[in-house]
């Protein structure tokens, strides 16, 4: 019997299970503890008592009841607070995790369980390859959009696990210091120290490269598409409340996977999150441009964001010329060598004005010079029983407003209207074909949107007034710097889809055995014959068959992120004092409001006109106030209201990025920004 003096009577048992892996040692283990006994302390005595000699450096403390990693381990068990009946496990924080990536392979890889997951994201991303992580997140798939695959899982799980790349004996997964890789964190290439020839730009940009150059391969090219019975077996979305499923599983950023309910060999999709991709380069960017493109042809493929017959028909030869590019040589598994990159530089420099909005130069001339549109377009307003009131004016655009006159004498007095264009909604309305050129504008007023539509005679007016009104519905005039380059992208993705022009008679592909059907999404399956299919794509792809492979790639992009719905995540929400559930569009610039029945957008608040947001959590109620005295409040309904703060928070942390230190990320402002105060 123990006496009293011998321990004390502020001694207390404590039960500890210990994960490890050997079958002949126990692993329950009960210690006589005091409340002043730290962490590190409790560690120290539990793996004296263990008598294994092995390495417990990856070990901690995970309390099951409160969900909750023991990691600072000077602190006491008091300060902790863990009593008698707390159940600890003694476990590792790095376990194996399976992520489905978005060119739709899994990989299996060793994930720190204890950090955040904006962390975890990160080292991720270092042993894939990726760089700008802050841009990607974890997502765990809803109920909703894994009941369709279902029936077929059950009969064909095993060929599942045959695609998986393992990259678990990967140093960095693995928590131990990585060995120097080909490329110094200065990202400058130098050259492979095997065969002399500059070093692929596939390898990792970073320091502590776990890519072999064949997996880094596998994830840096596309693949020929699945079949189309596979495409018809994906979760597809029908409705705004489809689409808002796909949303709903986002992780938190600021608490780790454990915490989240997360398991070893779990699968999680590792996704874009936010649609604001920065300083892309086909240098050091192989992975990252496949997998952006690669989630743009999914996200196409299975309709989860709309697009035209003619759009759908581009999308699709480009990927068609991606699968012939592939087939024609085994050379093409460096699809990134340095000649190549060379080719794409000029591409490139356009595309990086896209992403970043336009080159800093000619400030002086931006300050001095506003330009001025004018010009005879056709004014189209809807009226009820669906006819159209279409009639000519003479339009001026002018700063941000545009401004229409009865003819081009009377400009000079006062206008008809004057439409003041900023934070409206701008939808292009094309169809290259029928020689279509609309612009589609939703402006805000008072009791919800009031729409224009603008008609133009041909490519060039349309280009120029397009860009106009999109600046302009950022709040910036014709002389930023960004203006041209809009135009000639709005130009490049015209003369994409203007295949009628330059069309000869189209010719089979060379050495590809096309399946039309693997190109387009079903409804255009339904809706065509393959030949029919065939033909049609063949006369789009002689527009990009002269484009090298990671030049197509980011053209697809590019057209990707001109459609109008592109960057827009939905949840399902009920606004305060409203009796009806609405659908809230979350985008890297603002926020929409959208009528859940028929799709349209009821008001847009721009992020640059946001004086503060919060959350209640008490309620789970979002709150938001804007310029001008107007404040809106919701609750969301189809997923944690942390999710739309977060995104919220993440879209203005990433507005802050700048190429002046862009290998520095401020973690502790992210998750000031998108953490909350739960």
């Amino acid at each position: 019997m123990v006496s009293s003096t011998e321990y004390g009577s502020h001694t207390w048992e404590l039960m500890l299970r210990v994960d490890h892996q050997h079958e002949d040692v126990e692993k329950e283990f009960l210690l006589q503890v005091t409340g002043d006994l730290h962490v590190g302390g409790l560690m120290l005595k539990l793996v004296e008592q263990i008598k294994i000699a092995q390495d417990w450096s990856d070990y901690a403390f995970w309390w099951e009841q409160k969900k909750c990693w023991l990691l600072k381990t000077h602190w006491t068990l008091d300060k902790c607070g863990v009593q008698a009946d707390a159940k600890l496990i003694f476990t590792t924080q790095h376990k194996m995790l399976r992520l489905r990536l978005p060119n739709m392979k899994t990989v299996r890889l060793k994930v720190s369980f204890s950090s955040m997951v904006f962390r975890a994201v990160s080292d991720i991303c270092k042993m894939l390859n990726i760089r700008r992580s802050e841009e990607l997140s974890l997502l765990k798939q809803s109920e909703g959009t894994l009941k369709k695959k279902k029936k077929k899982d059950k009969n064909s799980k095993e060929p599942a696990t045959e695609d998986i790349l393992n990259l678990c004996n990967s140093p960095v997964s693995s928590g131990l210091p990585a060995n120097p890789g080909l490329y110094s964190k200065t990202m400058t290439p130098i050259y492979d120290p095997v065969s002399g020839s500059p070093a692929s730009s596939t390898i990792t940009w970073f320091s502590d490269g776990s890519l072999t150059e064949q997996n880094c391969s596998i994830l840096a090219l596309s693949h020929p598409n699945c079949s189309p019975e596979t495409l018809a077996e994906m979760y597809q979305p029908r409705t705004l409340a489809d689409k808002a499923k796909l949303n709903a599983g986002w992780l938190d950023s600021s608490r780790s996977l454990m915490e989240q309910g997360v398991l070893e060999e779990d699968q999680l999709l590792l996704r874009f999150k936010y649609y604001t991709f920065f300083d892309l380069n086909p240098k050091y960017d192989a992975v990252r441009i496949n997998q952006i493109y690669e989630q743009a042809r999914w996200a196409i493929l299975l309709e989860e964001i709309d697009c035209t017959e003619e759009e759908m028909l581009i999308f699709a030869a480009l990927q068609a010329y991606h699968v012939s590019k592939l087939s024609l040589s085994s050379d093409t598994q460096d699809s990134t060598c340095e000649s190549e990159v060379d080719e794409v530089e000029a591409a490139l420099s356009n595309l990086e004005v896209t992403l970043e909005g336009g080159n800093k130069s000619n400030i002086l001339e931006d300050i001095t010079d506003i330009p001025k549109l004018a010009d005879n377009l056709k004014l189209v307003r809807p009226k009820k029983l669906a006819l159209k009131a279409i009639k000519t004016y003479w339009f001026v655009f002018r700063d941000t407003s545009i401004s229409y006159f009865k003819n081009k004498e009377s400009a000079q007095g006062e206008p008809v209207e004057k439409l003041n264009l900023k934070g409206c909604e701008v939808v292009p309305d094309v169809n290259v074909a029928a020689k279509k050129f609309g612009i589609k504008l939703l402006i805000p007023v008072a009791d919800g949107m009031n729409e224009v539509y603008l008609r133009c005679d041909n490519e060039d007016q349309y280009a120029r007034w397009m860009a106009a009104c999109v600046l302009a519905s950022k709040g910036r005039t014709m002389a930023d710097s960004s203006y041209q380059p809009e135009v000639q992208k709005i130009l490049s993705f015209l003369q994409m889809k203007n295949w009628t022009m330059c069309s000869q008679t189209a010719s089979e592909p060379e050495n590809v055995d096309m399946k039309p059907e693997c190109f387009v999404s079903p409804r255009y399956t339904k809706k065509f014959k393959s030949k029919q299919l065939t033909a049609r794509i063949l006369e789009a792809h002689q527009n990009v068959s002269q484009m090298s492979l990671v030049e197509a790639k980011l053209r697809f992009i590019q057209a990707w992120q001109s459609l109008p719905e592109f960057g827009l995540s939905y949840y399902i929400v009920r606004f305060k004092g409203s009796k009806k559930d609405d659908v809230l569009g979350v985008s890297y610039n603002r926020l929409i409001r959208i009528d859940m029945a028929t799709g349209d957008p009821i008001t847009t608040w721009r992020f640059s006109n946001m004086k503060q947001w919060n959350v209640n959590w008490e309620i789970r109620q979002v709150a938001i106030e804007f310029d001008q005295n107007v404040s809106i409040a919701f609750t969301c309904l189809s997923a944690d209201c942390k999710i739309i703060h977060e995104y919220i928070g993440g879209y203005i942390f990433l507005s802050t990025r700048s190429k002046d230190h862009n290998e520095t990320l401020d973690e502790e402002l992210f998750h000031k920004l998108t953490g909350g105060q739960e």
